[in-house]
């Protein structure tokens, strides 16, 4: 019997087509720990660094900070050009870019976000100071945005402001009540908010319509852990992919780990114990319950000449920072401020005491001038132990520490309304200075019901206003280094705060699911809590790093079902032509 090449042929192929089907392939979802609350997805209420790390990923800004150098780059705005007084500046909004509803962004997109925060207090909340100079912002046209301020603003490419969609907000009845969590909620950036359970998880799909290009996973998971003891385990068991904020002993007990790559950089946070210099709402009316005698410059600056700050550093950041002194962190170089010899608070114990002293707070009978209150979030491993270490220090010098940890939520909800004498803080800086200078002028404390304002440390000061005033306008970049390091000596000095320490970003990822993430900026940079979104948004899969392109899965799973059949067919072959007698 004869049997021919094409009809086994079409036989082998009949079977594999016949084959059951490959398996629907499984989405790549990164998984992110993280242990700090949500105050709120709503981007013009959300303070929390948790909340503008999912902001940012849900929205794109006007402009943006590059991932090599940080440098400002493309936005939603694409041109920008100011005029020649620099009280007008015009921006360009390309074609071509969308919501993930897929409705075009237009420059009336960006006009109303800013007339919105003009407009209303609640909106200011989050990043009013980026508009508190702002005339007039108008949109002539679907492609342009123009926008007048009062006097020159030298932070225009630099306007940290989530641009929402008109057509979904202006059916928004109340600011302050909106969550903001209709799911999906339509965005601009490279994610899209499909779910949130609070204090469990934050779930996000990739933006496929995103105008950069789509992200290279399919899902983004943001997973609540109580602690970052926790988050860590669950790194080490590969449960999550990505975690930050590691204390020191943590970061160190991943050495070697199978699986995990670490990743230590210079950070742009720093620590600081807040001091309630005597709380006041914006129409200077008392708020909060703050001890009367912190209202006293001298007893500020005793309880700071106290604290060992290269000590703390030390025993309980492990070494892994570098000691505090101004608001800008060392990162930001040309704007960082570290005092003079002359200005320089030492640690001085015996100094402090006499200071004490002569500001009327002898010591008692019991040896103690003072209690005072602290408050830290529980389950952060440095609130932790520099409490303990903040109780022996002051207690050193007459003042005994009543110690609170509480929830995220609690330390917001104490730190808002002034009921706290001492706390622990911080913030993340920005590139440009500006936002974080802003937080400590008079105008960022809240109105007469406590709210509509992001007060840092409720410190107002005649002399610190003016010189953020002058920096704001000044476009000579020596001469505003210079008033932005005055304005950072006026605080030191003032002491409504004492800054602990920068941080170094002590980071760690599964590089045996997540082959790489980028960096910002590239050499020696974070991947989390960036000027941006790039570490999420480039994040490369392990398996696409090693594996062919994805979309292929359906050939090669019809491969492997049929290489067989067709191997059969050959071999049989072979073997009829050969008993036959035929010449190979």
């Amino acid at each position: 019997m004869r049997v021919k090449l094409s009809a086994l042929l079409a036989i082998a192929t009949t079977v594999g087509l016949s084959a059951p089907p490959a398996p629907a392939q499984q989405p790549v979802i990164l998984k992110v720990a993280i242990v700090q609350q949500i105050d709120s997805m709503n981007p013009f209420l959300a303070v929390f660094q948790s909340s503008t790390e999912v902001g940012r990923l849900m929205y794109d800004y006007l402009t943006a900070y590059a991932a090599a150098d940080q440098s400002v780059t493309e936005g939603l705005a694409n041109r920008w050009e100011p005029s020649a007084d620099k009280l007008t500046w015009t921006f360009t909004v390309p074609e071509g870019k969308k919501w993930s509803d897929g409705v075009p962004i237009t420059a009336r997109d960006v006009a109303y976000t800013y007339d919105l925060m003009m407009t209303d207090e609640v909106a200011r909340t989050a990043n009013g100071s980026f508009v508190a100079n702002f005339a007039e912002v108008t949109a002539p046209d679907d492609r342009t945005v123009v926008i007048r301020t009062k006097a020159p603003q030298v932070t225009m490419t630099a306007l940290d402001v989530p641009i929402v969609p008109r057509h979904v907000w202006e059916k928004v009845a109340s600011l302050k009540d909106h969550t903001n969590e209709q799911m999906p909620v339509v965005g601009s950036g490279p994610f899209v908010l499909t779910e949130h359970v609070p204090g469990q998880f934050i779930k996000l799909r990739a933006n496929k319509g995103y105008w950069r290009g789509a992200p290279k996973y399919d899902e983004l998971h943001f997973v609540y852990f109580q602690n970052s003891d926790a988050a860590v385990q669950a790194l080490a068991k590969g449960e999550v992919d990505l975690v930050n904020r590691m204390a020191p002993a943590q970061f160190d007990s991943l050495a070697g780990k199978e699986g995990v790559t670490r990743n230590k950089a210079q950070g742009r946070r720093f620590t600081e114990l807040m001091i309630n210099p005597g709380a006041q709402t914006r129409t200077s009316e008392p708020i909060g319950d703050g001890n009367p005698v912190l209202r006293d410059v001298r007893v500020r600056r005793a309880i700071a000449r106290a604290i060992d700050l290269d000590a703390l550093v030390q025993r309980v950041n492990l070494g892994y920072a570098e000691k505090g002194a101004g608001l800008v962190p060392p990162i930001f170089g040309k704007y960082h401020w570290a005092p003079s010899a002359a200005e320089l608070r030492t640690f001085d114990p015996a100094a402090a005491g006499a200071a004490l002293d002569a500001a009327g707070h002898p010591r008692g009978a019991d040896g103690t001038r003072f209690g005072l209150r602290l408050i830290g979030r529980a389950g952060r491993a440095y609130d932790e132990q520099a409490a303990e270490y903040l109780k022996r220090s002051l207690g050193d010098i007459g003042i005994p520490l009543d110690v609170r940890l509480v929830s995220d939520n609690q330390l917001n909800e104490s730190t808002t309304a002034a009921t706290y004498d001492l706390a622990f803080s911080g913030w993340s800086t920005n590139i440009d200075p500006d936002f974080v200078l802003s937080l400590h002028t008079c105008a960022q404390r809240p109105g007469a019901d406590g709210k509509g304002g992001t007060t840092d440390t409720y410190f107002c000061d005649e002399t610190y206003d003016r010189l953020y005033a002058q920096q704001l306008s000044e476009f000579d970049e020596a001469r505003r280094i210079e008033i932005v390091k005055q304005m950072q000596a006026r605080f030191y000095d003032q002491v409504p705060a004492v800054v602990l320490a920068y941080d170094n970003a002590l980071e760690g990822y599964r590089s045996d699911h997540f082959a790489s993430f980028t960096t910002q900026p590239a050499q020696g940079g974070v991947i989390m809590a960036q000027n941006g979104m790039w570490g999420y948004y480039g994040a490369q899969p392990a398996e696409q790093a090693a594996a062919a392109p994805r979309g292929w899965g359906g050939l090669a799973a019809f491969g492997a079902a049929t290489a067989g059949m067709v191997l059969a067919v050959v071999v049989y072959l072979r073997r009829r032509r050969a008993t036959a007698g035929e010449r190979e």
